[in-house]
């Protein structure tokens, strides 16, 4: 097995992975990042659970990093790498991806979606960032209110490709790549490369090496899965039994509707399992704070 060192990452870099508890990469990783360290565009299928952020965001950071200064002036940072994501939870997890990293490169991230206050975010993008990970429709409000500039851009990703088509962000993808330098690095990656991707990719992606780490549609080969049969009325008990019996610490459970979501959060609550409802009608704290009480294991 590849170490990261032999993909041909910086000391800066191995030194924030091995923080991280890293120590060999995974097939997506060892597959994309020598590619993207030679400047090539990748179209990559790969799941989430598969490494493939670092597989991009590790080096794009050290493709960029001779850009690090230390100027307070805005103008010695403008925006290098693009990265667009379809949710607000995605693009924060990129983001810290982002800073975690490359906190040893000296380059500057932030992250912008919606359903929070615009003002911060301007800020933050008015002080100059090499890193920008955002949503569609959020930037385009950005780049409307003249606050963000990006036509020094070098490097464009679509993370999670075919989310975006499925959600209807695809017209908002273009009119936002139509904005960037036709000079750039472009990567892709999408769980599934269906045709409709290909044409996406097709459209902007310059003599792009597949990276492929799963057949075309397949589940990710670390999810085992099992069928329990329960009448609708048993399901909730059931569950509550399977978590409590197996001592489960971190449980997803998807549901229907937003108010079966609440209503099954309310009964495991009372059941003594500590659970967090997040959905559309939540705000983006409170969908920020459940991810960040799942991730800290609360």
């Amino acid at each position: 097995m590849q170490s990261f060192a032999e993909l041909g990452l910086v000391p800066e870099l191995l030194k924030a992975v091995s923080e991280q508890g890293y120590t060999e990469p995974t097939p997506i990783q060892a597959q994309a990042i020598p590619l993207v360290l030679q400047g090539r565009d990748v179209m990559g299928g790969a799941q989430t659970g598969t490494g493939k952020t670092a597989g991009f965001t590790l080096p794009l950071l050290q493709r960029l990093a001779r850009h690090a200064n230390t100027s307070a002036s805005p103008a010695r940072h403008p925006v290098r790498a693009l990265i667009l994501t379809p949710t607000r939870e995605l693009a924060a997890q990129v983001e810290e991806s982002v800073r975690i990293y490359g906190k040893y490169v000296g380059l500057r991230s932030t992250v912008v979606f919606g359903g929070i206050d615009m003002k911060p975010q301007t800020a933050a993008l008015r002080q100059g960032v090499e890193f920008l990970v955002a949503t569609p429709g959020r930037l385009l409000d950005h780049v409307q209110q003249k606050a963000v500039n990006l036509q020094q851009v070098e490097a464009f990703v679509l993370d999670e490709a075919d989310r975006m088509l499925d959600m209807g962000f695809i017209p908002d993808v273009r009119r936002i790549m139509a904005l960037l330098p036709k000079q750039r690095q472009n990567l892709l990656f999408s769980a599934t490369l269906t045709g409709e991707i290909r044409v996406l990719a097709d459209s902007f992606l310059r003599d792009p090496v597949l990276v492929q780490v799963a057949r075309n549609n397949a589940a990710a080969e670390s999810v085992t899965h099992l069928v329990h049969p329960a009448r609708r009325e048993r399901k909730r008990e059931l569950l509550s039994y399977l978590v409590q019996s197996r001592d489960l610490r971190q449980v997803l459970v998807f549901t229907s509707t937003r108010i079966g979501a609440n209503r099954l959060a309310y009964q495991l609550n009372r059941d003594g399992i500590h659970t967090a409802a997040i959905h559309g009608d939540k705000s983006q704290p409170e969908r920020l704070q459940a991810l960040a009480d799942f991730k800290g294991g609360k």
